[in-house]
This record gives structure tokens, sequence and C-alpha cells, in this order.
């Protein structure tokens, strides 16, 4: 288990042992879910999550920098997470960057996820996805990740 843990808020239900976890896309933090929190954490335990340099996982950031961002290590910080807090498995809701690693958990640790919901899901990398991909990595150092996102939604 890494040392540092993703910052992440637990809503614990009296009497549910379902758990539902929200990871949100590229650019965004856990406070993307506030409308969708007040109904699931009526019926479920509910976890939402920084993924590493976002929200207030933004201390993680020179770790992001200095050991190359992969979709694996991203992936492994969540399952992390969830070992922190003893969550065997759950349901996980993603949007966008987070359908991308909600599908690489199942694919290397399956017996985490129970469900998935896709929000605009990324379903293979094509010459676009890759395009786009690589500018965003060379534009990050020049210019605010909102205005790169920004610019690669316009293209």
């Amino acid at each position: 288990m890494s040392t540092e843990i993703l910052f992440h808020t637990t809503f614990a239900h009296g009497t549910s042992k379902t758990w539902v976890v929200f990871i949100h896309g590229a650019g965004g933090s856990s406070a993307i879910w506030f409308r969708q929190l007040k109904a699931y954490k009526k019926e479920y335990n509910v976890l939402l999550l920084d993924l590493r340099g976002h929200g207030k996982s933004n201390n993680l950031v020179q770790n992001f920098v200095d050991n190359n961002y992969s979709f694996n290590k991203v992936s492994k910080d969540i399952i992390d997470m969830l070992d922190h807090n003893n969550i065997p498995s759950a349901h996980f809701v993603g949007i966008s960057l987070g359908t991308i690693l909600i599908r690489n958990i199942a694919e290397i640790a399956p017996q985490y996820v129970s469900s998935m919901v896709l929000g605009g899901a990324v379903t293979r990398f094509n010459t676009r996805s890759n395009t786009l991909v690589y500018l965003g990595n060379t534009f990050k150092h020049f210019l605010p990740y909102m205005c790169c996102i920004a610019y690669l939604l316009l293209l």
C-alpha cells in the first residue's frame, strides 16, 4: 500500500453493507457528485475521492510529476484507498477519465468491482484520442489544465 492515500470522504449508511464509489473526470474533483450524493447516501455507503493531482489530492501533484502518471498507478491509488477503508467491493460510478480507471480496475483487480456505471466513457483509443492526449501532455506545462481541456474539447 502506498504511504499517501487519496483525499476521500465516506458517508456510512446505518444498515447497508453496499458501497458506491464515485470517480470524477480529468480536471474535476469529488465535488461534481454533490447532486447524486443526497440520493445515493439514503440507500448506500458512499465514497467520494479526488484523484491524484486533483481537488484536495493536489498534494500528490509532485508525486504525479515524478512518477509518470499512468492508468495503472492511478488505479492502484484507488485500490489502496478501498483497502484503507476496508471496502472489499463496490459499485462504481464514473465520468470520462473515471470510466477508464474503473474499467482498468475491473481488468487488474476484478474482485473490487460489483458493477460499473460509465458516463461519457472512452471505450477505445483511436488516432483522434491519441492526438488529444499527446496535445494535452504537450501543453500541460505551459497552460492551466482547464485551458487545455477547453481547447481539446473544441477540436
